[in-house]
Order: structure tokens, then sequence, then C-alpha cells
């Protein structure tokens, strides 16, 4: 029994879940035998593919709620729970899908803090200019479907209804100039933080 998988994913009426027979992919053999699930919200919409061995189970509010919205149920469970590759894929399955639903209803955000003398940050020409102690400007493009934003020079606002898209350009940014530990300078992940180095004691 999968701990994360068991766990139904809650989700109001805003929210539209459609499992549908059809390959993920026509194109790339990997996703051949995988159904389709589209996640739709108010910020955007999510595709993912579903293992043929995931089942998935809508469970309808019996009654209307109080305050005027209902919530469904997906009951997420798989073929044969003592195979090891169907155990593993339960959870992570689930998983996946709530974050879909969280992406599209709430989004998902990350933080850049820059440190450092002369580090800063700014949006040109549609592409996010970096200016990190280098002789030249390093110019990022925006990938699609994220939002960047400069509030200020030394921090960075990245949101989106992708957590992986979300995490990865921000780690693709931190590359840049990763923290180290001796002057605690670089670029930093909400609320990352590295532990003091002293330097060489002669």
């Amino acid at each position: 029994m999968s701990h994360i998988g068991g766990l139904p994913i809650k989700y109001t009426s805003e929210v539209t879940i459609e499992h549908s027979p059809a390959a993920f992919s026509t194109t790339d053999p990997r996703f051949f035998d995988k159904t389709t699930l589209k996640v739709a919200g108010p910020l955007g919409e999510r595709t993912m593919a579903i293992e043929p061995f995931v089942k998935l189970e809508f469970v309808k509010p019996s009654e209307q709620q109080a305050g005027g919205t209902s919530e469904t149920q997906l009951l997420v469970s798989v073929n044969s729970s003592s195979e090891r590759k169907q155990r593993q894929m339960w959870g992570t399955t689930r998983a996946c899908i709530n974050n879909c639903v969280i992406g599209v209803t709430e989004g998902f955000s990350a933080t850049l803090r820059f440190v450092g003398v002369g580090y800063r940050a700014a949006i040109e020409d549609g592409q996010l200019a970096l200016r990190l102690g280098y002789s030249h400007p390093i110019n990022m493009a925006i990938p699609v479907g994220l939002k960047v934003t400069v509030p200020t020079p030394t921090r960075v606002l990245i949101s989106g209804v992708d957590l992986q898209q979300v995490k990865l350009f921000a780690a693709k940014v931190r590359e840049w100039k990763r923290p180290e530990p001796y002057n605690q300078k670089g670029i930093f992940i909400d609320d990352e933080t590295i532990r003091k180095k002293d330097g060489k004691k002669k």
C-alpha cells in the first residue's frame, strides 16, 4: 500500500480533469502505450502521460457543500501493488497529478536572490539580463509558459503552472553564479542558505 498514492486528490469545479485513452505521443515510442491526462484550470492547462497499469477513479460529491462549492475526488490505484514498478509509479503518478492541479489553480513560484557587489538582473528585450561580474552581461531567453519579473535589481521572481519548469529555469540561472561558502556570495533560490567556511589561516 502506497501512503502517498492512496491519498485522494481533491479539486473544485473550477478544475476539469479529463482522462483520454489516446496515446500521449504518436511520435515518441516511449509513450505509445501510455494514455493522456489533461488538467485545466484558471491559470492554464497541463497534460501528462499515464502508465497503462494505473487506474483513475473519479468520485463525485454526494451533496453540495454549504459554501456553494463542491469537491470532486480523484483516486489513484494500480493493477498489482505487489509489482515493484507499479508500486513505485503509484505514488509518483499521484504526486504529479496533484502538482498539475495545484499548478493550474495556485501556480508555482521561485525567488532568486542576488548576493554580491554589482550582482543584479533586469528584463531587456524580453530576455533576462544578468550582470554577475563577468566582462559582459548574460542574456537568458525566458521559456514559454513562465513569467519572470524583477521587482528589485537583486531579486527575480519566476512563476508558472509547471513546477518542474519553474525550478529548472531557476537552477539554470543559479548555475551562472552558484553560492560559495567563503564570502557567501552568489545566487540563492528561495530560503536557501549555505554554511560559511573560514579561509586558510597562517
